[in-house]
């Protein structure tokens, strides 16, 4: 007899209630790659923080640190990783470098939280 793997011992030993539905979803969930990443990105609250402040003003680095009450470094630190995940874009204007949210897609996500949050006030 063969060894089951541990996911195999924990499948659910009924059948499907809707086996289309289930294949079509199993087609289609590889579009959640990266997904984890981006929460993950979200999910630090500093790096939150950081995102409100961009999504109502375009800042430079040395005015997030002073909104934040922290270093340029540790900020930049942040922005670097919001920028490598396309949550942020930089523009330089002399020896500033300054940070908005990288697009539309961007503000919706960090509008929809604060939506999300307000409506568990109520």
């Amino acid at each position: 007899m063969r060894a089951l793997r541990k996911w195999e011992d924990d499948r659910c030993a009924i059948f499907s209630s809707d086996e289309h539905k289930v294949a079509r979803l199993r087609g289609e969930v590889g579009r959640a790659e990266g997904l984890g990443n981006l929460f993950k990105a979200l999910s630090d609250e500093t790096r939150a923080k950081i995102m409100y402040c961009l999504s109502r003003e375009e800042l430079c680095v040395c005015d997030v640190a002073n909104i934040l009450g922290m270093s340029v470094q540790a900020v930049s630190h942040h922005l670097r990783l919001l920028r490598v995940m396309r949550l942020v874009r930089a523009r330089r204007a002399g020896k500033l470098v300054f940070y908005a949210l990288d697009d539309d897609h961007v503000a919706r996500m960090i509008e929809q939280g604060l939506a999300h949050l307000a409506h568990g006030k109520e």
